[in-house]
């Protein structure tokens, strides 16, 4: 695994995780939030997370 698609593979979780924290606590707001934005976010986030945990799966296996 490239060095460079891991690290960018980093910084999409962490992108979705900061994007799903952050309207998590927009929905204790006084502004009216929906919640099929949250499920997309919920979704984009486990997405990103699956894809980075393999690439340093098979970062592992290819470094021994």
């Amino acid at each position: 695994m490239d060095p460079h698609r891991l690290a960018e593979l980093e910084a999409e979780e962490q992108h979705a995780r900061r994007r799903r924290d952050l309207y998590k606590a927009k929905m204790y707001g006084p502004r009216p939030t929906e919640p099929g934005e949250m499920r997309e976010l919920e979704r984009t986030h486990q997405a990103a997370l699956e894809r980075l945990e393999h690439a340093r799966a098979e970062a592992q296996a290819e470094n021994g």
